[in-house]
C-alpha cells in the first residue's frame, strides 16, 4: 500500500512455469498487497507453481482465450479487489519487476494517471536482445501511431503497464479484442479520453522462455496498430462514435465468462 492506496500486481500467463518463480520472488510486497494470476490454459505446470509460490488469486481460463482475453480477467478481478494502483507485469520474467515501485510511486503521487516501462527509453533495446525486425517494427510504427495520434510516446507495445483505478473504471477495455492488439487499443482509449501517459526506461531482456510472437503475428498486430490509429484518429474527429472509444459502463465487479476462481 502506498499513502493509503491498495497496489495490486497481475499477471497474464501463459505457459510461465519456468520463470513465475524468478518474476514473483523481485516483487517488492512492501508496497504491493496483492497478487492476481490468470492462467490462459497453460500446458505446462504454471498454476502448480503459483500454488506453490502462495500467490492468494489465481484464476484458470477453462480454454485458451488470448492476451486480451486474459488481461481483461485481470484488470476485473483486480477491481473486484478494490485496487487503487494496478501494475500488469508479465510473468516470463522479460520486464524488470524491480521497477514496480517507481511506476507505483508516480501513479499514488498523482503524477500520472498511467505509467508504462519503455524498453526504447535509453537506447538499449537491441543491446538487450530485441531482434532487429522487432526492434524495426517498433520504430516504425511508434512513429507512424505520434503522428496520427498527436503524440510523443517512446513506444506504444511495451507490455509493462501501471494504471490507476481511475483508468480502468472509464476505459472500456472489455470492447477491445482477445488478442495481442488489446494493449494498442486500451492505450489509444487511454489517450482518447485524455490521459497524459508517464514513461520511464525499462530494460528488456530476451531469452528462449520470454513469450514473444513471430514474425508472421508481427505483421499482423502491425496491420492492427495501422487499422487502430485510423479509427482513434476517425474517433477523434467525430467522424465515428466506436463502442471502445466511449466511456465504461456498469459493474466493474463482473466476472469474465468462462473463467475458474481457484481457491488457495
Amino acid at each position: 500500500m502506498i499513502h493509503g492506496k491498495k497496489v495490486v500486481v497481475v499477471l497474464p500467463a501463459y505457459n510461465a512455469a519456468k520463470t513465475l518463480e524468478k518474476t514473483h520472488r523481485e516483487i517488492d510486497f512492501t508496497i504491493v498487497d496483492n497478487v492476481i494470476l490468470v492462467d490462459d490454459a497453460s500446458k505446462d505446470e504454471t498454476i502448480i507453481v503459483a500454488e506453490n509460490l502462495g500467490i492468494a488469486h489465481i484464476i484458470k481460463h477453462d480454454r485458451n482465450k488470448g492476451y486480451g482475453a486474459n488481461q481483461k480477467s485481470c484488470y476485473n478481478y483486480a477491481l473486484k479487489l478494490g485496487a487503487d494502483i494496478v501494475i500488469m507485469l508479465h510473468p516470463d520474467y522479460q520486464y524488470n519487476p524491480k521497477l514496480i515501485p517507481s511506476m507505483a510511486y508516480l501513479i499514488a503521487n498523482g503524477v500520472f494517471h498511467v505509467v508504462m516501462g519503455s524498453r526504447i527509453l535509453g537506447d538499449r533495446a537491441m543491446i538487450n536482445g530485441m531482434p532487429f525486425y522487432k526492434y524495426v517494427f517498433n520504430r516504425v510504427l511508434t512513429w507512424m501511431q505520434n503522428v496520427i495520434i498527436w503524440e510523443k510516446l517512446s513506444e506504444y507495445h511495451t507490455g509493462y503497464r501501471a494504471f490507476s483505478k481511475e483508468i480502468l473504471e472509464k476505459v472500456n477495455y472489455e470492447a477491445n479484442s482477445n488478442d495481442f492488439i488489446f494493449d494498442n487499443q486500451m492505450l489509444t482509449q487511454i489517450i482518447f479520453h485524455g490521459y497524459e501517459v508517464g514513461e520511464i526506461s525499462c530494460p528488456a531482456k530476451y531469452f528462449k522462455e520470454a513469450s514473444s510472437i513471430n514474425f508472421r503475428r508481427s505483421l499482423k498486430y502491425g496491420l492492427g496498430v495501422i487499422g487502430n490509429s485510423i479509427l482513434f484518429r476517425l474517433n477523434k474527429w467525430g467522424l465515428l462514435r466506436s463502442k471502445n472509444y466511449q466511456p465504461r459502463t456498469g459493474s466493474t465487479n463482473q466476472r469474465t465468462e468462462g473463467q475458474i476462481s481457484l481457491p488457495v
